[in-house]
């Protein structure tokens, strides 16, 4: 049995299974692509909810495991080497996760780099500019009299939307027919973007049909379903 008790964060959240890989996250768009990939995967772990309404995240344990205070984080007993490895950011924790079990980025080194331009495409571009729409259509920001930042944010994913339904035009997911953690990474932030920041009239989901087409199959997927509602939110 693997022994987690020199990493802090295992004392305010008790590993109850310590031979599974440990997940401390909450169901954001950035902490969902790790929950869905491991449901895609099929590994076992064991999630933990790191509740924002008490600032869990700015704890001395989450802090010990991820100094950027940020979710999602994972602690995998069977590391490299047989050791235990804490890893943050989620588009890490994707690559590390699928190089661990060979699954959902190709294994021809083309391939791979092209899904991980991808990959880097929606950390630097997609999030960062679908959270600042956020803020400045649904919370404090949208009470700013000067609109131009809100402006230019809606410009901003309306252009990047514009990528990726291009990319999309003539394929089934963003690789391809071979569904990856490009598709993982991407898909939750647009479901967000739609839903919960409820911004698909000012950026006009219309115009890009291939997007609201993959992410209808993204949704649709039994993994993606079940990593969606893990772990569970706060009653």
């Amino acid at each position: 049995m693997p022994d987690l008790s020199a990493f802090p964060i295992t004392q305010k959240w008790p590993a109850t299974h310590p031979e599974r890989l440990q997940l401390y996250s909450l169901p954001t768009p950035n902490g969902v692509k790790v929950s869905i990939m491991l449901e895609e995967l099929g590994l076992p772990y064991e999630p933990h909810l790191v509740n924002f309404a008490s600032d869990d995240q700015l704890s001395a344990a989450f802090l010990s495991l991820n100094p950027n205070n940020k979710i999602p984080a994972i602690l995998d007993p069977n590391g490299p080497g047989g050791r235990p490895l804490a890893l943050f950011e989620s588009g890490a924790i994707l690559l590390y996760l699928a190089e661990k079990t060979g699954q959902l980025l190709p294994q021809d080194p083309a391939g791979r780099y092209e899904t991980l331009q991808w990959l880097m495409w929606q950390m630097g571009g997609i999030g960062p500019m679908f959270g600042q729409l956020g803020f400045f259509s649904k919370f404090a920001g949208k009470d700013y009299e000067d609109k131009r930042p809100r402006d230019r944010y809606i410009a901003e994913s309306k252009r990047l939307l514009g990528v990726l339904n291009q990319r999309l035009a003539d394929r089934t997911w963003i690789m391809g027919d071979s569904y990856s953690i490009a598709d993982i990474a991407t898909f939750p932030w647009v479901r967000n973007l739609l839903g919960f920041y409820e911004a698909g009239e000012l950026v006009e989901i219309h115009n890009f049909p291939h997007v609201s087409r993959a992410l209808t199959a993204f949704l649709a997927r039994p993994a993606v379903i079940r990593g969606l509602d893990s772990p569970k939110r706060p009653t």
